[in-house]
């Protein structure tokens, strides 16, 4: 019998590359977002190249009540969970006094209220059977503030923080927790933020979210703790720590502003 992954944020970017690399690998899946016509185009190509099972769940994720309304579907299907991806969530460019108090709270509920929820849901399923594998999904964010994306940034911090505590917590237990920090990546995120126009993207070249995803892929097959995509991002990730809080912050504040 096939396992089973659930992804969320699976109708764009690295959330539906992980979807094909999961179904390549045998594994059904439930794939979770807002835009039931992209999860629907991208069922049926999976299933027409690969044959697995794949169920479609349209939903708001940064409505707590739809996270838990999703996990008492999958309990009456008795479907169980082998692989949790939360990949869903986004960001907002500008100054936190300009930007939309609403739609910050939003972005707070999704890339950590309902992150949060499923891997307390699912995590304890896992460890009682002693085994499955959680990958959570943060960004180089993480690692320091982000003047003009300062919410945005502070929640990655918190995915960062929470899931290393996490697999520390589940060492020994056959549950692995991984947490992928990518880049600026060539998707729809990037779009989704107003950050197109950013010295942080502008002009270069990014990797692919087909080539983000398979390196978190491994890393969690791997049962990594944290796995950062690229040279250059794990340089940058590793001096934050180092170079002094107020520097570092100066820097990003100069790239994240406009070209």
């Amino acid at each position: 019998m096939n396992k089973t992954a659930l992804i969320t944020g699976a109708s764009s970017g690295i959330g539906l590359e992980l979807a094909r690399i999961f179904a390549k690998n045998k594994t059904d899946l439930v794939l979770v977002a807002r835009s039931e016509n992209k999860l629907t185009a991208l069922s049926k190509e999976i299933i027409n190249s690969t044959g697995v099972k794949v169920k479609v769940i349209s939903k708001d994720l940064s409505v707590l009540n739809n996270c838990i309304d999703l996990a008492n579907e999958l309990r009456n299907e008795n479907i169980t969970i082998d692989y949790l991806i939360n990949n869903a969530g986004f960001g907002n460019l500008g100054f936190f006094t300009d930007t939309d108090l609403q739609k910050e709270i939003e972005m707070i509920n999704l890339n950590i209220t309902a992150l949060t929820y499923f891997t307390k849901i699912y995590a304890k399923e896992m460890k009682l059977r002693g085994a499955g594998k959680i990958l959570n999904v943060s960004s180089t964010a993480a690692f320091q503030p982000g003047p003009l994306m300062a919410v945005y940034y502070a929640t990655k911090a918190y995915v960062l923080s929470f899931s290393e505590a996490l697999a520390n917590e589940f060492n020994g237990t056959g549950v692995t927790i991984t947490t992928l920090c990518p880049g600026p990546t060539e998707s729809g995120f990037l779009s989704a933020a107003n950050m197109n126009n950013t010295k942080l993207v502008k002009g270069r070249k990014l990797p692919t979210s087909a080539e983000v995803a398979l390196f978190g892929f491994n890393a969690m097959m791997n049962g990594k703790t944290v796995a950062v995509q690229g040279l250059m991002n794990k340089i940058g990730a590793q001096s934050s720590r180092f170079l002094p809080r107020k520097f570092v912050t100066s820097v990003v504040r100069k790239i994240q502003e406009t070209r």
